[in-house]
């Protein structure tokens, strides 16, 4: 029934998982490894099937070595059930030789974290806006120039960017001071490319925004978020709220949505075949016939 037809590609959006040691919890308070672990148990019992999961920074708390294994040991064998590609995005937390053994199986080394992954047509080009000891954003211009090259030529169903670092203004001032620099540089770039979406993560809540005429989407974290009704100036983080993005490309446009992470108590519930019932009752009967089939199906 719907007007804009099935998407053409359904991608998973996960940033900020924040992995620490095994057996410690984040900031002594926050099971990371069980709000990952969680959110995996929901998507298959839901019968979801993503195409790709993408993973935008910030995977490790400190960059250690065995969070990165662990990480994956959760994350691969879920996907495979998925039948989703796991895609990983470099975070300003993470460490680049850990971050590259541990999880790209290639050499330990301080390089870029730069890579190009098509997705049955959509293409996913994963830009890593990391500096090594720091925690703003920069984009080089060796990886301007790369990107550039890129995207001189259109993927047959356009283009999403990953990077950690989102090219938008935070509600929080203090957040200004670790954002991407020289942004423009970036938009440059980007203009009148076939880019349809950015995917970033590291503020720890979601947002949009446009950055050089492209949305952007910012997924919250699946570790903990940042109250945004603190005093100004100040910062807080909470263990709530955490949530992760679908994302559906359709042929025209790309829709982005929102999922909290904890599943909350049920106000009520329709089975497929009682909506399918009602559906009939409400539209012309050549329309309802195929609404209920699609419902029961």
């Amino acid at each position: 029934m719907s007007q804009y037809g099935e998407p053409d590609h359904y991608i998973l959006h996960l940033s900020d998982t924040h992995f620490v040691t095994d057996g410690d919890l984040l900031h002594d308070s926050v099971d990371s490894d069980a709000n990952l672990a969680r959110i995996f148990e929901r998507l298959e019992r839901a019968g979801q099937r993503p195409e790709a999961i993408v993973f935008t920074g910030d995977l490790a708390d400190v960059g250690e070595p065995e969070a990165y294994v662990r990480l994956r040991r959760i994350v691969e064998p879920a996907a495979e059930r998925l039948g989703a590609k796991v895609i990983w995005v470099m975070g300003n937390h993470d460490a680049r030789p850990a971050f590259r053994s541990g999880l790209l199986d290639s050499a330990p080394t301080q390089e870029s974290v730069d890579s190009v992954v098509d997705v049955n047509g959509l293409r996913i080009i994963v830009l890593d806006s990391t500096v090594p000891g720091s925690h703003h954003g920069l984009i080089t211009d060796e990886q301007l120039a790369w990107l550039k090259e890129v995207l001189a030529v259109p993927a047959p169903h356009g283009t999403l960017l990953a990077l950690h670092h989102p090219p938008v203004p935070s509600v929080l001032d203090v957040l200004t001071l670790v954002e991407l620099k020289e942004q423009s540089k970036l938009a440059t770039v980007l203009e009148g490319t076939d880019v349809r979406g950015i995917l970033g993560g590291h503020l720890h809540y979601s947002t949009t925004c446009t950055f050089a005429g492209i949305p952007v989407s910012v997924a919250s974290a699946t570790c903990y978020t940042q109250d945004l009704l603190t005093d100004k100036g100040s910062m807080r983080g909470r263990d709530g709220a955490q949530a992760f993005n679908m994302v559906h490309v359709f042929r025209d446009r790309v829709l982005h949505t929102v999922v909290p992470v904890e599943e909350s108590a049920t106000v009520y519930e329709m089975s497929a075949e009682y909506l399918a019932e009602a559906i009939a009752k409400l539209v012309p009967a050549s329309d309802a016939s195929n609404s209920a089939t699609a419902l029961v199906n």
